[in-house]
């Protein structure tokens, strides 16, 4: 069979259409996959901009000794190893934060969902601190807050039922010493009760964007359902260095506090940290300084340690290791992450 003059046109015709038809085909490809990237960028680095947005506005303010000004939060997507970091084998979650770098310079699980412990008292002291309470004012301690009321292996500064003393004196307990009591007492004050007060500190912790953490009291004890992260106890950490308070108690030597007993007696109390170094079982890092922090220890914690550090020329970062085997271990491993501080 021939092709007619009007059958040969046709297929010229048929094959344009085609060419034209993969060519769209190919263009609606190229289109979907742009879009795919262009998404996964935006999605990617999300994190990141939620951090600047947040920082931006809440922490234009006077950090550390009034120095100290952040334009962005510190922010890892995964974790960041360091020349002569410690041993991963022997902690379950660390990080080093560069607070004037606005950089992480080390991270290891620092999303990681971990009990924290005693950190636990650090948002405690956020939510007073940033409540604005007037932190003269007379606590009377409760049946509820009275050291008595805890196990002997449970840390208490020793306050008693009806003792009289300043919410400032119990802020001392509560992050010199780490008195599971004053942290009742500080609870039942701002509240009325633990759970009134485990519900403001949820909703400081939504505030700051520590979105891993979730608190069912004030001190810290275990519970299954009282959790955070490294990542979230920076925040909080950072959260409390806007206060001169905070910054002046971390670094105290000791603290007396001036009770007045429920028979109207005077009576006082010395507490000293709790931290290793501070007590000088612990030898101090080689490089850098320790400003002041706060330790926590549990059996399904483990050891931790939080700790404001500076570099040899004095500019700030924020260290933490939480869930050591030991002691010994939680502070090497913290000797190693200061010692790695770096001086520029």
């Amino acid at each position: 069979m021939r092709c007619t003059g009007k059958s040969k046109r046709y297929l010229r015709a048929r094959k344009r259409r085609n060419r034209i038809v993969r060519i769209m085909v190919v263009f609606f490809i190229l289109q979907c996959v742009a879009a795919a990237g262009i998404y996964y960028l935006k999605n990617n680095s999300k994190e990141e901009h939620l951090a600047a947005e947040y920082e931006s506005s809440h922490y234009d303010k006077a950090l550390y000794k009034g120095d100290l000004y952040s334009a962005d939060l510190c922010v890892a997507a995964a974790d960041v190893d360091m020349e002569g970091a410690p041993d991963k084998k022997t902690f379950y979650a660390g990080g080093l934060f560069n607070l004037d770098g606005k950089k992480v310079d080390f991270a290891y699980n620092i999303y990681e969902k971990m009990y924290p412990a005693s950190l636990t008292k650090l948002m405690t002291a956020l939510v007073v601190l940033d409540s604005g309470a007037d932190l003269s004012e007379t606590v009377v301690v409760s049946k509820n807050a009275d050291a008595g009321a805890f196990a002997a292996d449970e840390q208490t500064c020793g306050i008693q039922e009806g003792d009289q003393l300043t919410l400032e004196s119990l802020l001392y307990g509560l992050l010199v010493y780490s008195g599971n009591d004053n942290a009742v007492a500080i609870a039942e004050h701002i509240s009325g009760n633990e759970a009134g007060f485990a519900e403001l500190m949820n909703e400081k912790a939504g505030e700051i964007m520590a979105t891993g953490s979730h608190f069912v009291n004030s001190n810290g004890l275990h519970d299954e359902n009282h959790y955070t992260t490294a990542y979230d106890m920076y925040l909080i950490f950072l959260g409390c260095m806007k206060h001169d308070k905070f910054t002046e108690i971390i670094q105290a030597d000791s603290y007396t506090a001036n009770i007045k007993k429920a028979d109207g007696s005077d009576a006082s109390i010395k507490w000293e940290p709790t931290n290793y170094y501070a007590l000088g079982e612990a030898d101090l890092p080689k490089s850098g300084k320790i400003v002041g922090g706060k330790t926590g220890t549990t059996l399904k914690a483990g050891n931790c340690l939080i700790l404001l550090d500076e570099s040899d020329s004095g500019k700030p970062f924020i260290s933490i290791v939480m869930g050591a085997e030991t002691k010994e271990i939680l502070y090497r491993d913290m000797t190693a992450l200061i010692e790695g501080i770096p001086d520029n």
